[in-house]
């Protein structure tokens, strides 16, 4: 017991001596430079970002694309040499699972030998394509091609009679396609150098030798304003400036704040990334949320911001508990907020809003805010309920120390299983009119077109049936690559279920800072093991595949594998930053720390002020990756130095 009291004895004063020099960064004259240096770096980083994709813009100006065509698509000219033979040329996407191929066009047959048929047609660039050239009147398969176009190019198909049982297929390259990612290796290498000079300039900052040289320069200028205070009779000498060195000894030294900055970091990370996608991304496929099965960049933010609240929420209502606030008050301050969050989410971010007066017959109920709102509700009212109202750190004496975060909520653990239950049981057991019992499909061309109605399966059906058509999202994701037809809403009822699962994982890892307090390395132990164990619970789901596991990964669903595989991520991403901010203390969490202190702002700001300058404006090339990608990058920008503007006024809305 000894050992172990002088270890924690030994983290306590490693942790003040940390916090103690976080205090003393904290001094009017340290933020003073930290300001400056801040605007400075914005500042360049608004000049040099446009400039140097003007590079980009120039390259694409003098490379026309030809006419018609738009982002993420090629010419193709299909030349048809079989004479006596129309043909008809079909394309399948290799990203679209169990699809139909879909008609590209016909092509008449070749008049005289050496005289083909020609035919143009635009193809998508996206994903790799496998082209299917049928006769018209057989509908017999001559030949099949597989082939990933470049945006921008220009391609030819060519069929051939090589001899008479033998049709030929072959692509050719008439024209050179365009680097599309160009623009996001110039974003990476802009944002990547300012990170760098960023830290190079804190550094150079701390130097005792430039600490000093500032020290005397603002000494002198301390000098100079006491002599004109004192000429124009506005001050006296023997009242001290605030800028000498008796001033500053003399002002109070905040306080440490008890709040973790990894988690407003973890949070601020998400948002951001959130924000940068939903403003465009861009226009590139990686950020935009997946078609069905499978993640992409836009698909990992909303859990993890899901999955913060969780450990915010285990934080506050033990705080709140421990100081002595009745649950019935808790119970209102949950509830008020909840409702706060539903009505923003309906009424303030809905898509309908910019087409005119409110409609009811139109308005989507479920949406982002709408679902965080009700997961929100559900895991505090749980934590509320079965929290203990004093929680003190773990003591390794303990039996089943390891298992305290169960042992002391063991029933939220049951209602979380009967929730996860229930919607097992929904989905692969309630019936569907016209879908096989358990359907987790698209719908529309996927499946081999079987089930052209059935997109979402049970989850669709009851969102459907339950909100009814009118009410729920009308463009979802699956519409363009399965060419889906009805309505699905990815914030669904079913879905919602699994939200409240991931929010409850971000619970747990609350409860481990707060029952491993000043534990270091116990809390990354903790994190680490939960990642390891919620990924291998993932790889047995989908059986380490994206379209042929149990349980696919799909964000539109919400599926158990999903949240298992975004919760592994959750745990280790915000290991990493704990250990980088609250451990170890190299990183202070800048710029992500800022939009994660004021993240309700930040989500309802960008969603509101999306159209207007200068977060958008009119673009010369709409056709353009790096035109759009600036515009999002830029307004992605300025929502991190609003952010921060408002951390420096201490202003922050909170719900």
């Amino acid at each position: 017991m000894k050992t172990r009291r002088k270890l924690i004895e030994k983290r306590e004063l490693k942790n003040r001596r940390l916090g103690w020099k976080k205090e003393k960064m904290k001094n009017p004259l340290y933020d003073g430079k930290v300001n400056l240096f801040f605007y400075v770096v914005v500042a360049m980083f608004s000049i040099v970002l446009p400039l140097a994709t003007s590079s980009v813009w120039s390259y694409n100006t003098n490379r026309k694309s030809p006419k018609g065509l738009k982002m993420d698509e090629a010419l193709l000219t299909v030349h048809n040499e079989l004479l006596d033979e129309n043909l008809t040329v079909s394309w399948l996407c290799d990203h679209c699972y169990h699809c139909l191929f879909l008609k590209l066009g016909h092509i008449d047959s070749g008049q005289f030998p050496g005289q083909p048929a020609s035919a143009v047609f635009t193809i998508s660039t996206t994903y790799s394509v496998t082209l299917q050239v049928n006769s018209t009147k057989s509908h017999i398969e001559l030949c099949r091609v597989y082939f990933n176009f470049g945006e921008f190019g220009a391609y030819s198909l060519w069929i051939k009679n090589m001899n008479p049982e033998n049709v030929s297929c072959y692509i050719i390259t008439d024209r050179e396609p365009q680097n599309s990612f160009l623009p996001i290796l110039i974003a990476f290498f802009v944002y990547t150098g300012f990170a760098a000079f960023f830290a190079l300039g804190r550094y150079v900052m701390r130097l005792d030798a430039v600490k000093s040289l500032i020290s005397r320069v603002c000494r002198i200028f301390s000098t100079m304003e006491t002599d004109r205070l004192i000429n124009s009779e506005l001050g006296s000498p023997n009242q001290p400036s605030e800028l000498t060195g008796r001033g500053l000894a003399s002002l109070p030294v905040p306080r440490s704040c008890v709040r973790l900055r990894s988690l407003d970091t973890f949070r601020g990370l998400s948002l951001i990334i959130m924000v940068f996608v939903n403003y465009g991304g861009g226009k590139y496929w990686f950020f935009k949320h997946e078609s069905w099965n499978g993640i992409t960049v836009a698909d990992l933010v909303f859990p993890w911001f899901v999955f913060i609240m969780g450990t915010s929420t285990a934080l506050s209502i033990n705080s709140l508990l421990r100081r002595g606030l009745s649950r019935l008050m808790l119970f209102k301050k949950v509830l008020w907020r909840s409702l706060q969050l539903f009505l923003i989410g309906v009424f303030v971010i809905n898509p309908n809003y910019c087409l005119g007066p409110l409609s009811w017959g139109t308005l989507r109920i479920p949406g982002v805010l709408q679902r965080i709102a009700f997961s929100y509700l559900v895991v505090a009212v749980l934590e509320m309920v079965f929290a203990q109202r004093k929680t003190e750190s773990i003591s390794m004496d303990v039996n089943f120390a390891s298992l305290q975060e169960f042992v002391f909520c063991w029933p939220s653990w049951i209602c979380i299983i009967i929730v996860e239950t229930i919607w097992l049981c929904l989905t692969f057991l309630l019936p569907v009119p016209g879908c096989p019992l358990g359907y987790l499909g698209p719908g529309g061309i996927g499946d081999f077109g079987h089930y052209p109605n059935c997109t979402g399966g049970a989850a669709g059906y009851i969102d459907r049936w339950f909100l009814g058509e009118n009410h729920i999202y009308q463009n979802p994701s699956s519409h363009i690559l399965y060419q889906s037809t009805v309505p699905y809403d990815p914030e669904g009822i079913l879905g919602s279920l699994n939200s409240v699962v991931m929010t409850f994982l971000g619970l747990q890892a609350g409860k481990i800072l707060i029952y491993y307090k000043d534990l270091h390395m116990q809390i990354m132990a903790k994190f680490l093991m939960w990642g390891l164990f919620l990924g291998i619970l993932s790889a047995i789901l989908t059986q380490c595949s994206k379209d042929k596991g149990f349980i696919p990964v799909n964000k539109n669903l919400w599926s158990l594998s999903y949240i298992t595989t975004l919760s592994c991520f959750a745990f280790v991403a915000l290991m990493i930053i704990y250990y980088l901010v609250d451990v170890r203390g190299c990183w202070s969490g800048i710029p992500f720390f800022y939009t994660g202190m004021n993240s309700i702002l930040v989500y309802v700001g960008h969603e509101v002020l999306h159209n207007y300058f200068p977060f958008q404006w009119r673009m010369s090339d709409g056709q353009s990756h790096a035109e759009h990608l600036t515009q999002n990058l830029l307004a992605t920008t300025i929502w991190v130095f609003i952010s921060y503007l408002l951390y420096r006024k201490n202003i922050f809305w909170k719900i």
